[in-house]
């Protein structure tokens, strides 16, 4: 009776197991699909935009926030540092042209030129777009003090656009207000 019994024991996990071997085979399959390494990672490195170096208008630009945040009360010394997402840059006017060879509906050849619109002063610029920031970091004596904290983001993110996520405002190294 003991090797009836065990037969009807190893009957019920292999008729489960053969009902359900396509099922199981599919899970199996996606599992190690999803272990599978797809070098993802280094092609989203890649992709991924550059900082913009360090440029005279951007010094300038934190060099002024420095001197308004000082103004502050309780800021005492501070350093900015600002990081580009991308610089400031003109867009310029274009002309552009299309000359094809054919039929409208479907040309055999055609070429696109563009060139650029001059005036009297120069190139004519349609567009200023501004440095796009990707963070900052503010370094002050009062960086301690949770009230300075909140007024040197908000004016951060007044003058640039970042968000508070992207701000941060840490104490001098040695001194400062007491927290």
């Amino acid at each position: 009776m003991d090797r009836d019994e065990g037969k009807r024991r190893l009957k019920g996990p292999l008729e489960i197991l053969s009902r359900y071997k396509y099922v199981l085979l599919v899970a199996a399959v996606g599992a190690v699909l999803l272990l599978w390494p797809s070098g993802e990672g280094t092609r989203r490195q890649a992709e991924e935009p550059q900082a913009a170096p360090q440029t005279p208008e951007l010094r300038a630009t934190e060099e002024a926030m420095e001197e308004i945040l000082s103004k502050i009360s309780g800021v005492g010394r501070v350093d900015v540092m600002l990081t580009l997402h991308s610089g400031a840059e003109l867009v310029l006017a274009q002309d552009a042209s299309l000359r094809y060879s054919g039929s409208a509906q479907s040309p055999d050849s055609y070429e696109r030129s563009t060139d650029t619109v001059t005036g009297s002063d120069g190139v004519v610029v349609t567009q200023e777009r501004y440095p796009q920031y990707r963070g900052a970091l503010v370094v002050c004596d009062g960086g301690g003090s949770d009230a300075v904290r909140l007024q040197v983001v908000s004016a951060v993110s007044a003058l640039t656009g970042l968000g508070a996520d992207r701000i941060a405002v840490v104490r001098w190294q040695g001194g400062g207000a007491a927290e």
